[in-house]
């Protein structure tokens, strides 16, 4: 399960390094692709073919469905981790997601997250003042 919160730094080539309690779950090689609310999601590889035959489930009559699948396969880039336990994000990824400098990886159960860290500062202030509103909401399903 990935869980947790991790700081880091992206390197002058966009390498950012693994965090060592998530590289087990993760594994060596994974997907990195576009997010929604401008992070990135990680899956490891088999949890990228579950997410790949959801895609696939998709109408393809449906114009939504055509333009989520394009949002997510377009960019999506396998990683695999060196030696130094680090990863290349692609630079158009990294531009998507505004990650330069400071990041933070989060575990979200199946998947991880990486934000800019300003952004992710900046997501919770303003997401941590409704949690209640939205648990409330979510409560008819079983949260």
């Amino acid at each position: 399960m990935l869980i947790g919160e991790y700081e880091h730094s992206i390197d002058s080539k966009g390498r950012l390094s693994m965090p060592a309690k998530l590289k087990a779950d993760i594994g060596e090689k994974f997907v990195v692709t576009k997010g929604l609310e401008g992070c990135l999601f990680v899956y490891s590889l088999t949890e990228w073919q579950n997410f790949e035959e959801k895609l696939r489930a998709f109408p393809l009559t449906n114009k939504n469905a055509r333009t989520l699948t394009r949002f997510f396969l377009a960019g999506a880039t396998e990683c695999e981790i060196d030696k130094q336990g680090r990863f290349l994000i692609a630079s158009n990824l990294r531009e998507y997601a505004n990650l330069e400098k400071e990041v933070v990886i989060i575990g979200v159960l199946g998947r991880l997250e990486i934000w800019d860290k300003k952004k992710w500062e900046e997501y919770n202030e303003k997401e941590n003042n409704s949690v209640e509103e939205i648990a409330e909401s979510l409560a008819e399903l079983g949260i």
